[in-house]
């Protein structure tokens, strides 16, 4: 791994480490009875103000026309295989037991990689300028994909538990208030926003694009230092064994799932395979730390698989560039 990439992941530990310190020393302030600890004000601050920045700018500049296509699916195909999977393997073991939000939290856990903090260096540094650009086309539909897809999934559950303790509420109802939790929300619909000026050909005034740009920088540093933070407040989960298990799924097994696709499947090769593979093997990003603490649902064991999964990136990328190579050599 070059010198360049250890340097950015350095980074990431430091940033969150500051974030960690912060959050001990309990700078920021202490948590209350009600759960209003500063991590989760940070937490709703990126949700409501950051994020939907970075999600409307990056879908609104999306060049549909230019996408490579055989490259989507060979990512998207195994990332919507993964989510729906492990999101149904959740629900089918913990009916009942869990709170209803964990199956999605899990399944986000498993499959949102770090597409900036880590995928930019990566791509940068081992495929050059042609690699980075393959590389941000796939990015710009890996939030708006995942996030959407889980959100209308956490919501039906919420609605459907509603509907289960309340009497008197309808299927109909359940179904419209789930719709309506879905699109009316602080991620969704910045990106259903995006979606329509980007086909209207619409494009926001240079003043308000420079602010978004503005808004959309800062949820980087604030993620990473939210990491931190959380671990400093919400400790350490006392079980690792679901833990090491949505680590292995993103770190091993979704990589496997889109190389064996776009390899074999629809006869990628070369930059593009790198890529495509390389991007599944990304360690967990932060944004699954924001949509835990959005439905108050396992902080403390996304907190730590996003920290275990990056630690142990060192490791893995190492093995995946090595069978790549091995497959340039031996198609």
């Amino acid at each position: 791994m070059s010198w360049l990439i250890f340097s950015k992941l350095l980074n990431i530990f430091l940033v969150g480490a500051i974030g960690w310190f912060v959050g001990r020393m309990r700078w920021l302030g202490h948590a209350d009875a009600s759960g209003g600890d500063p991590a989760r004000v940070l937490s709703r601050a990126a949700f409501y103000i950051f994020v939907p920045a970075l999600m409307f700018r990056t879908t609104s500049r999306v060049d549909f026309a230019g996408l490579p296509w055989a490259m989507l699916y060979a990512f998207f195909g195994p990332l919507l295989l993964l989510i729906l999977g492990a999101y149904t393997l959740q629900r089918w073991r913990g009916k009942g037991r869990i709170d209803v939000a964990v199956p999605s939290v899990r399944a986000i856990t498993a499959s949102f990689g770090n597409t900036v903090q880590v995928g930019i260096p990566l791509a940068a540094s081992l495929f050059g300028e042609a690699g980075l650009a393959v590389h941000v086309t796939v990015m710009s539909l890996h939030a708006l994909t995942i996030l959407t897809l889980l959100t209308a999934l956490i919501e039906l559950d919420l609605a459907r538990e509603r509907a289960r303790t309340q009497s008197g509420v309808s299927l109909l109802q359940t179904l419209m208030l789930t719709v309506r939790n879905t699109v009316v929300h602080p991620v969704v619909l910045p990106i259903i926003a995006g979606l329509l000026c980007n086909a209207l050909g619409l494009r926001p005034p240079a003043f308000i694009d420079e602010l978004l740009q503005l808004l959309a920088r800062a949820v980087v540093p604030l993620c990473l230092t939210l990491t931190g933070m959380s671990i400093a407040y919400y400790g350490w989960p006392k079980v690792w064994q679901g833990i090491v298990g949505t680590v292995a799924l993103k770190l091993l097994l979704f990589p496997a799932m889109v190389l064996v696709l776009a390899h074999w499947g629809l006869g990628l090769s070369g930059m593009p395979l790198n890529v495509v593979v390389m991007m599944a093997a990304l360690p967990t990003g932060t944004n699954a730390l924001i949509f835990a603490q959005r439905y108050r649902s396992l902080e403390a064991e996304t907190t730590a698989a996003t920290v275990l999964s990056t630690i142990l990136f060192m490791l893995s990328a190492p093995l995946w560039l090595w069978l790549l190579s091995k497959l340039e050599a031996f198609p």
